[in-house]
């Protein structure tokens, strides 16, 4: 394991020093410039599916690797949360691996779309672009039960810097949704970068699961300007309903439905990217792992919010309009530099959602774009 790992980028240069882990820095991530003045630097997994086009099956060995690493869990309720956006495919993914060894699995993820739905907490993650995180709770009464219960707590995360964003949910958790049942936490990321700072925090035991452990230093460049933040005309509330099941996560789940796209098929050898987007991410990835299952060469990402600037881990990027109506530019990372036989496009709003310059773009990179949702 290479004892010193560091990029240069035009605000500064970041600095990595492995301490442990279970997979090398360069198999798990690069850099990019993140457009925010907040954190001028992003981690950008090479494994998690959304700003790199990742092979299912890569990604499924992922939360194969964390689960592994759970140590025995107490009886009772364990309450899974997955960090949208980034997280909310990866959260899933774990929860998936780890349910059928305990009892009373339920997974929530945050959110930052209002739902028609009793609210159980909010809390923020200050280094972010957009810092609002919502939880609700499920509609289901025997998955609310488990949430209410629950005595293990799961935090997934894509990395942890400084255990902020967990100990804010914690916090939020236990003050304002009431639960000071729980016994344990486990907070789980790809890339730990927190040391003890959590541990040191936490009210009550917390174990940490995660593939590469280190401390990271960024050296500011103080000739250099900040990324300014893009301008963003938000409206106070999406104008476009939400038309797709959301017993993925967003609302509780205690299994996943697998029921997305059940009648397309592939043929071996197909190339074929399937796009998940904003936290829409689960049922699209089940799809391309049964896709990958029939013989084709899929690879998965997703559209995110993140303002990232092309350069480093970013070969190109594709802007355009939310599909919520929120106001809010989103993005596909390295996806209009290459060429695939097929795109499927998967949504949870109206078909009519979608901005053209999105369709458009992508129809460059396939000659057949397919829009996939419940509708």
């Amino acid at each position: 394991m290479t004892t010193l790992w560091s990029r240069t980028l035009s605000c500064g240069t970041l600095s990595v020093t492995p301490t442990g882990g279970i997979s090398a820095i360069d198999d798990l991530f690069e850099i990019a410039e993140r457009r925010n003045p907040k954190r001028a630097f992003l981690f950008v997994s090479k494994v998690l599916g959304r700003h790199i086009p990742v092979a299912p099956e890569k990604m499924r060995a992922v939360y194969r690797q964390l689960a592994e690493q759970f140590p025995p869990l107490s009886d009772g309720p364990v309450l899974f949360i997955g960090m949208a956006e980034t997280a909310v495919g990866l959260g899933a993914g774990v929860f998936d691996e780890v349910r059928q060894h305990v009892s009373e699995p339920v997974y929530l993820t945050s959110t930052r779309h209002p739902q028609q739905a009793d609210l159980l907490c909010e809390f923020k993650e200050n280094h972010s672009h957009a810092t609002d995180h919502l939880i609700y709770l499920p509609d289901d009464a025997q998955l609310r039960q488990r949430v209410l219960n629950a005595r293990t707590l799961v935090m997934i995360d894509d990395e942890a810097t400084t255990g902020n964003t967990f100990i804010n949910l914690l916090e939020a958790l236990r003050n304002d949704g009431g639960l000071t049942q729980i016994e344990q936490v486990i907070a789980v990321t790809l890339t730990d970068w927190s040391g003890d700072a959590l541990s040191a925090r936490c009210p009550v035991p917390v174990r940490s699961v995660s593939l590469v452990q280190g401390d990271w230093h960024w050296q500011q460049d103080p000739d250099a300007a900040l990324p300014p933040m893009p301008a963003m005309v938000l409206n106070d509330a999406a104008t476009v309903p939400i038309t797709g099941k959301q017993r993925w996560g967003r609302l509780g789940m205690a299994a996943p439905a697998g029921d997305l796209g059940c009648a397309i098929q592939a043929q071996p050898g197909e190339k074929i990217l399937v796009l998940g987007s904003s936290e829409f991410v689960w049922e699209p990835f089940l799809l391309a792992e049964r896709l990958a299952a029939q013989g084709a060469e899929v690879k998965y990402s997703s559209t995110t919010r993140s303002p990232i600037a092309t350069g480093f881990a970013i070969e190109s990027a594709i802007a355009f309009g939310d599909n919520y109506g929120l106001g809010i530019a989103n993005f596909v990372y390295n996806v209009a530099h290459q060429q695939f036989d097929r795109i499927l496009l998967c949504i949870e709003t109206p078909v009519d959602s979608l901005d053209p310059l999105l369709t458009t773009a992508l129809g460059k990179v396939a000659p057949q774009v397919e829009v996939i949702s419940y509708e």
